[in-house]
C-alpha cells in the first residue's frame, strides 16, 4: 500500500459501516486522518468504528436534520472537518422502467442523490470557512452508461456526476476540491439487492474480467481526498476496468 498523507485530517464517510464505506474509511485511518463513520444500521457502524478506530454516527441520509444535528456531534468529536465521502447509497431491485412502483424508483434516488446533495449542502459552508477541504461523491460506471434493468440506480448516480461537476466549479476558489469516483461493481453486501442476471451483466461488460476491490476504489478516494489533489475538481473519475468509453 502506497503512502497518501491525510495526518490531521477529520473526515466523514457515509455508508462507512460497511463494504466500499468500510474500505475507504479503514484507508484514511492508514493514512492518519481521524474518521467518523455515518450510517444507518447503528449496530454494525457502532462494530466497525470500534474494530477500525473510527467514531459512529447513526444517520439517514434523506433526513436533513439529522445530517445537521450530526454534524454538529462529529465536528465537536473530531475539532473541525476537511474531508466529506458521499458513499451511502442501495442498488435496489432490478426491474424495467414500468415495472418500478414510484415510491421504489423515489426511494433509490432520494437516498443516492438527494442525500448527497444533503450532506453537501451541510458541509460546503464548514469547508469554506475552514478555507480547505475535499468532497468526494461515489457514483457509479451506470451514471455514465446506464445499465439495463436499474434505471433508477443509473438516473441517480447520473444525477451524483452532475451535482460533482456543478459544486466543483462553484467551490473552485474556494480551495474546496470536489469530485467523484465512477466505479464498476464490486462485490459487497448490495449484491443482495440483484438477480444473478444483472450481476452476470455487470461483470460481462468489464474487459478486466473481474469486479473492482473495495481497497482499490479506496485507494482512489483517498488520493482525492488528499492535499496532493490541488488541481482536480468537478470531475468524474473512471475506476471501471476499462469499461468506461468517456
Amino acid at each position: 500500500m502506497n503512502a497518501i498523507d491525510l495526518k490531521g485530517r477529520r473526515a466523514i464517510v457515509t455508508g462507512g459501516a460497511q463494504g466500499i464505506g468500510r474500505a475507504i474509511a479503514e484507508r484514511f485511518i492508514a493514512s492518519g486522518a481521524a474518521v467518523s463513520i455515518w450510517d444507518r444500521d447503528e449496530a454494525l457502524a457502532a462494530e466497525t468504528a470500534t474494530a477500525i478506530g473510527a467514531t459512529p454516527a447513526v444517520v439517514d441520509v434523506t433526513d436533513h436534520a439529522a445530517i445537521d444535528g450530526a454534524l454538529a456531534d462529529t465536528m465537536a468529536a473530531l475539532g473541525g472537518l476537511d474531508i466529506l465521502v458521499c458513499n451511502a447509497g442501495i442498488a435496489g431491485a432490478n426491474r424495467k422502467v414500468w415495472d418500478y412502483t414510484p415510491e421504489e424508483w423515489r426511494q433509490i434516488v432520494e437516498i443516492n442523490l438527494i442525500g448527497v446533495y444533503l450532506c453537501c449542502r451541510a458541509v460546503a459552508p464548514k469547508l469554506i470557512e475552514n478555507g480547505y477541504g475535499r468532497i468526494v461523491n461515489i457514483a457509479s460506471v451506470a451514471g455514465k452508461e446506464g445499465n439495463p434493468n436499474a434505471s433508477a440506480y443509473s438516473a441517480s448516480k447520473a444525477g451524483v456526476i452532475a451535482l460533482t461537476k456543478s459544486l466543483g466549479k462553484e467551490l473552485a476558489d474556494r480551495n474546496v476540491m470536489v469530485n467523484c469516483v465512477t466505479p464498476a461493481a464490486a462485490r459487497t453486501a448490495i449484491f443482495e439487492q440483484m438477480s444473478q442476471e444483472h450481476i452476470d451483466f455487470m461483470l460481462s461488460k468489464i474487459p478486466m474480467g473481474r469486479f473492482v476491490e473495495p481497497s482499490e476504489i479506496a485507494a482512489l478516494v483517498t488520493w482525492l481526498a488528499s492535499e496532493d489533489c490541488s488541481f482536480t475538481t468537478g470531475q468524474a473519475i473512471d475506476i471501471s476496468g476499462g469499461r468506461a468509453t468517456y
